[in-house]
């Protein structure tokens, strides 16, 4: 378990917070590349609130919310040739903050010369609009396997959680529950094997390596007839995962080979009490299957409304008579609702005060005495993992596996042997 004061300087992301200064040193998720249009978009992020727009070039622009003048919401103006003009006294803006006009003031005036709304760097990368929030310049973009394919090979999508942050990105690192949680009675289809793997073996053997993304899991299951099934995940600095994707990402291929594809999972917090989790479809073998994706995985209670019909409010929907025949949660088939259930039952931050920490539970350890010491290495001045700009391409062995070996093999080599499409 945690000290309380372990449990705030992780969960706790707001400005003034040593873990609010760690996640800003980060290129952090404000938005999908879908959602920022033609008109200006409100973000609400590690506690602050902010502007998204684009310029004259369609690049993404982000500035504080509140006007420099008199606090206006800035997320009601004008976009006017890619600058934003306040709605209250008409003063506009450029993209990184310049005042461009003060129409009020007298004529010769250069009182605007010496105004600046504040503002932040911001990319359109993968599908994803990210913001850096920090001091001085942003690290480099990481190497994320998605951010350098082919833009069709990814899909991305977001959806809310009603949580802190950290219970989600716990959820990513703890691969003992998909033998529960997840377990289906009468399962057909491309991920077949991980299904029956983790089933089967309802006690993993789970290692751990540090890298320098973060960390390499390994959950080792007995497969039978002498073989040893294999699923390599990862923890992702500071809030990411990368593991199998399964079927979710073509329907159409009789053989899936879940070593090419990959499902990315980041958990951004919008406040201390609420986080989104981004979801990065990708594929190393050719364009994902857009349309298949929109279809059968945003099931959201409005259109771009990003949260889905299962919630606290309705009980996630539970079937009992579902639950005795079909699934083991009854709650449908989606993953993403039994990991809501999960992550938002456990309460808005979770006191990790009361827990019992379990051998299975050695992945969650590892995450957050790594991320402590993050919020530590930040305090002292230094750059944390995935934000140094001394180590370029950290993610150069970030791989996912899920794979079937001899009894014999040494799990922990899976990962060593690349596949390629």
């Amino acid at each position: 378990m945690l000290t309380a004061e372990e449990n705030a300087l992780l969960t706790q992301t707001g400005p003034g917070t040593p873990g609010g200064a760690f996640m800003r040193r980060y290129w952090q998720p404000a938005a999908l590349s879908q959602e920022l249009g033609a008109d200006p978009l409100y973000v609400r992020l590690l506690g602050e609130e902010f502007v998204l727009f684009r310029d004259a070039n369609g690049a993404p622009c982000m500035l504080d919310l509140h006007c420099a003048h008199r606090k206006a919401d800035l997320s009601y103006g004008r976009l006017e040739d890619g600058t934003l003009r306040c709605l209250y006294h008409g003063w506009r803006f450029g993209g990184d903050g310049t005042c461009l006009e003060m129409p009020g003031e007298p004529a010769g005036s250069t009182y605007r010369d010496r105004v600046r709304q504040p503002a932040y760097p911001a990319r359109d990368l993968g599908g994803v609009i990210f913001a850096y929030l920090g001091p001085g310049d942003p690290p480099p973009v990481p190497d994320l396997p998605w951010l350098t394919s082919p833009r069709e090979n990814s899909w991305a999508t977001k959806l809310l959680h009603e949580c802190n942050y950290l219970q989600g990105n716990e959820g990513n690192v703890d691969p003992q529950h998909l033998s529960f949680l997840h377990r289906t009675f009468e399962y057909e289809g491309p991920a077949r094997l991980s299904h029956l793997m983790t089933e089967r073996d309802g006690a993993p053997q789970i290692d751990v390596e540090e890298t320098p993304f973060g960390l390499r899991l390994f959950a080792i299951r007995d497969a039978g007839a002498g073989e040893t099934y294999v699923r390599v995940s990862n923890f992702i600095m500071p809030h990411g995962s990368a593991f199998p994707a399964g079927l979710v990402v073509d329907p159409k291929r009789e053989r899936l080979d879940e070593n090419l594809h990959y499902s990315l999972h980041f958990h951004v917090p919008i406040d201390d009490l609420n986080h989104w989790k981004y979801r990065i479809m990708f594929r190393l073998d050719g364009p994902v299957d857009v349309a298949f994706l929109e279809r059968t995985q945003n099931d959201f209670t409005a259109e771009d409304s990003f949260e889905r019909k299962r919630s606290a409010n309705n009980r996630y929907l539970q079937n009992r008579a579902e639950q005795h025949t079909q699934t083991f949660t009854g709650m449908g088939r989606v993953f993403q609702d039994h990991d809501r259930f999960a992550v938002e039952s456990q309460g808005r931050i979770l006191d990790r005060t009361t827990e019992h920490l379990a051998a299975t539970d050695k992945a969650v350890i590892a995450m957050r005495r790594q991320m402590l010491a993050a919020i530590e290495n930040v305090r002292a001045g230094g750059a944390p993992l995935m934000a140094d700009p001394q180590s370029p391409q950290p993610c150069r062995d970030l791989v996912v596996r899920s794979s079937r070996v001899p009894a014999g093999e040494n799990p922990h080599d899976v990962w060593r042997t690349r596949v390629t499409p």
